[in-house]
């Protein structure tokens, strides 16, 4: 799972991009690009990987996400519905004096916390989507003042959470960068195997210790807790399909029925069965 970059060019006749995806979108993974990116998924669930921060995302998610941050494409591997709305667009996407304008005070210091990658919630999160679920139908120019609505709407709350500290702005070296890969494209490959930290760290060649303090700082997350979640979103993608809740626990590479129930629940806040009741509501 290599670190792709996306290439991104605006709408024509615009000076952004405005996306509406309604189905999953395979196309990028782990990827970067230099534009700023807000995504409203309105439908559908997965695994949100924004620089270091590592969690679920339910829908209803609305983040903003800074320039050159990694993270993960919000329809990967989604099965069952999806649909997102997107917004990219580059910092002097209005000129290169733009933001600098007293005018524009507070939203350039929301496009600087926007760096660590930022998720909003509350009123704020119901009145963005409403704006931008607007902004579908409206002309470039309308879409363009909408926005500026949406950037000063975020640039005034207090309903977010930064998702990396200011201190670790991601910034991987290629040596990172690489290990990060190979870690990944090893869980893709044999998360339904029983786990060996041995033979992962043999991969990146360092020490099991060494790994495990590597991975816990790069990604904050433990590499148990980032297999066994990677595991539960695949089960959920299987929870689609008519298959045995305990079929789908050996499956994934859980060999305890209980320990897959329990970490499923810790995980979506609900059972496997009760998670499989609620796609079908």
């Amino acid at each position: 799972m290599k670190v792709e970059y996306e290439k991104i060019s605006p709408d024509t006749g615009s000076s952004f991009r405005l996306i509406h995806w309604k189905s999953q979108n395979d196309r990028f993974f782990w990827h970067y690009h230099p534009e700023y990116e807000i995504v409203f998924v309105r439908k559908g669930s997965g695994k949100l990987h924004i620089g270091q921060h590592l969690t679920n995302y339910e829908e209803g998610e609305l983040v903003f996400i800074g320039p050159n941050l990694p993270h993960t494409g919000f329809g990967y591997g989604v099965i069952g519905e999806h649909e997102e709305i997107v917004v990219q667009l580059r910092e002097d996407f209005l000129g290169e004096s733009f933001l600098y304008t007293p005018e524009m005070q507070q939203i350039r210091h929301l496009f600087e916390k926007a760096k660590q990658g930022l998720s909003f919630h509350g009123k704020t999160k119901k009145s963005v989507a409403a704006k931008l679920q607007k902004m579908l139908n409206l002309s470039h120019f309308e879409r363009l003042v909408e926005l500026l609505n949406i950037f000063q709407a975020l640039a005034t709350t207090t309903e977010y959470s930064a998702l990396n500290a200011p201190e670790m702005l991601f910034d991987f070296s290629h040596k990172d960068e690489n290990r990060i890969n190979k870690v990944y494209e090893y869980v893709e490959h044999h998360y339904r195997e029983p786990i060996d930290t041995q033979v992962v760290a043999d991969l990146v060649s360092l020490t099991v210790p060494s790994f495990c303090r590597y991975f816990k700082k790069i990604t904050h997350i433990t590499y148990t807790d980032f297999v066994n979640e990677y595991r539960i979103n695949q089960a959920c993608r299987l929870l689609f399909e008519n298959l045995s809740i305990a079929d789908i626990c050996f499956e994934v590479g859980f060999n305890n029925i209980s320990h897959f129930n329990k970490t499923f629940k810790q995980l979506k806040g609900k059972s496997p069965r009760e998670y499989r009741l609620s796609l079908i509501k």
